[in-house]
């Protein structure tokens, strides 16, 4: 299940890192929950229409942004919430919402982002560094992500992620949320496996973090 917000322009300037403050949003509408600490099944995307200007983002016509969730019920009570409360973030304010039923996907895709991918190696010292779709361990570690995730929702865990080294346009880039620096990936990914654990990956998002706002894919 998707969510996808229209909202309202604004006049004030919108930080470049302003990624925490959709993170603090989501959760102020879902209230007192149990999803900020459990594995993140839901993922979201960045919002679109921004034009750099001013040391930040201006957001002069309608944004769009949208929220995926494997479980239905949660997306239920954020559209709820979100109506009740339609105040957005930087003087924004939601003005529509529609709700889009996963699609129906076949047993090999290849999706865009909508955020980017941050992945996580741990070393022995429990310290982790960042790592780029040019390390072919970022592969290893986005499926066997994905897996535990598939495994926590009793799914079956048929299913392989791969970065599209192929496209011209790959990069990183660097997001500070709350302080803290992530190497994150712009750069598509080939998802291979079960049409139901693709369907899946497409709601909950891939490599770490989806739930601060990392990994939503189209």
């Amino acid at each position: 299940m998707r969510l996808y917000f229209k909202l309202s322009p604004t006049k004030q300037i919108v930080p470049f890192n302003y990624q925490y403050y959709l993170l603090g949003k989501l959760h102020h509408w879902l209230g007192q929950n149990e999803y900020h600490d459990k594995l993140s099944l839901y993922s979201f995307g960045w919002l679109s229409g921004g034009e750099p200007g001013g040391g930040g983002l201006k957001f002069k016509s309608n944004s769009n942004w949208f929220v995926s969730f494997w479980d239905e019920e949660m997306g239920k009570q954020l559209l709820y919430a979100s109506m009740k409360d339609p105040s957005f973030i930087f003087g924004m304010n939601v003005i529509d919402i529609t709700i889009n039923e996963t699609t129906q996907f076949t047993n090999h895709e290849t999706f865009t982002l909508s955020s980017p991918i941050l992945i996580r190696n741990y070393n022995d010292n429990k310290s982790a560094s960042h790592l780029t779709f040019r390390d072919l361990l970022s592969d290893e570690l986005m499926t066997a992500t994905m897996k535990r995730k598939l495994s926590t929702a009793n799914i079956d865990t048929d299913i392989s992620i791969k970065f599209d080294r192929n496209y011209h346009n790959a990069r990183t880039k660097l997001v500070t949320i709350n302080g803290i620096e992530n190497r994150a990936n712009m750069c598509p990914i080939i998802v291979d496996g079960n049409p139901e654990s693709i369907k899946f990956a497409w709601n909950v998002g891939v490599g770490h973090s989806t739930g601060s706002g990392f990994g939503a894919i189209n």
